[in-house]
């Protein structure tokens, strides 16, 4: 298992990269004035532009269109955190909103976002969908699970409507592709950041590890698996959507309030994603991705993706059963 020489002698890292999905000031804003309070700089992403054709799924989502949210945003990069990008907005953009939401991105936050993240069905993204992994069985049984075929992700196909694949390549830093149910993400994918010969229009290419709401969060960040990170020297990059349950009526859920203070008082190291994948970089022996890393990546996220799929089903069906209250 690969392990780190932190700065400061720190014995593991810690970021966050939270997916705009849901998000409003009201439903994030306590959970990063926690981050804030406890010196944990992470990155989140926001959407540029409002979706004037509806999303029946992100409807509530704010954008930098809202006047409350931008200065909101305009503050947490003031505070140290990192905003980026999660695509134009939250429905597919075709090229011409894609590069418009992006120059308002850079007119409001002073430079173009260093980190790409695709969002659920957006035609745009890039190299998505089956796209995601080269072992033709995944390909088939994801396409077949997800009801997407091969090619339906348009984003790198040149001469598409939603083509933006050469704008990603000149001034993105950092795309974000499989997620793992593990807190140690470099256990799973020790060489990242990674570049990756057969989606190129990526300059570079990390992993993550998934909590998509609250109850996945408070679940990963368990004191024993906060335990394991640091005993391990890991590092740990979260993706979630801190807009989905984390905070009610104004209250930060009080068991991740609880995980995160005490993460906190652990001697990690806790810089924004770009921050960490930069530092990443100087540690790197090679830039390629060794193909039996890539082969067990490609099967870990595909059994992790098959268990988060049963299990949300056994929570659906319990809650359809009035099993939950």
């Amino acid at each position: 298992m690969r392990r780190f020489a932190f700065p400061g002698g720190k014995r593991f890292a810690f970021t966050i990269i939270d997916d705009t999905d849901v998000a409003t000031v009201e439903n994030v804003k306590p959970i990063y004035d926690l981050l804030h309070m406890m010196g944990m700089r992470t990155t989140k992403t926001v959407w540029p532009l409002r979706c004037p054709e509806g999303s029946k799924n992100f409807s509530s989502s704010q954008t930098l269109e809202d006047e409350d949210y931008r200065a909101f945003v305009v503050d947490l990069q003031r505070r140290g955190f990192e905003i980026t990008w999660h695509g134009a907005t939250m429905e597919s953009s075709q090229r011409e909103r894609t590069l418009a939401a992006l120059n308002l991105f850079r007119a409001t936050l002073g430079a173009y976002p260093r980190i790409h993240v695709n969002h659920s069905h957006n035609l745009e993204n890039l190299y998505w969908g089956s796209g995601r992994v080269d072992n033709p069985l995944l390909k088939r049984l994801f396409e077949s699970l997800a009801g997407r075929p091969g090619g339906y992700f348009l984003g790198h196909v040149q001469g598409s409507p939603y083509w933006w694949g050469d704008v990603c390549q000149q001034h993105i830093t950092y795309c974000r592709n499989l997620t793992f149910d593990e807190i140690n993400t470099t256990k799973v994918n020790p060489s990242m950041p990674y570049r990756d010969l057969e989606r190129p229009l990526a300059k570079w290419w990390f992993s993550a590890s998934d909590a998509e709401g609250v109850s996945e969060f408070n679940d990963l960040l368990h004191p024993r698996n906060q335990e394991r990170l640091e005993t391990e020297g890991g590092v740990c990059i979260v993706a979630t959507h801190l807009g989905k349950g984390y905070v009610r009526n104004g209250v930060l859920n009080p068991v991740t309030r609880e995980r995160i203070v005490t993460l906190a008082r652990r001697s990690g190291w806790f810089p924004t994603v770009s921050e960490l994948l930069d530092w990443m970089r100087t540690q790197h022996l090679s830039d390629d991705l060794p193909a039996s890393e890539w082969r067990r990546m490609q099967w870990r996220w595909a059994r992790d993706l098959a268990v988060r799929k049963l299990s949300l089903g056994r929570t659906r069906r319990r809650r359809e059963n009035g099993e939950m209250g």
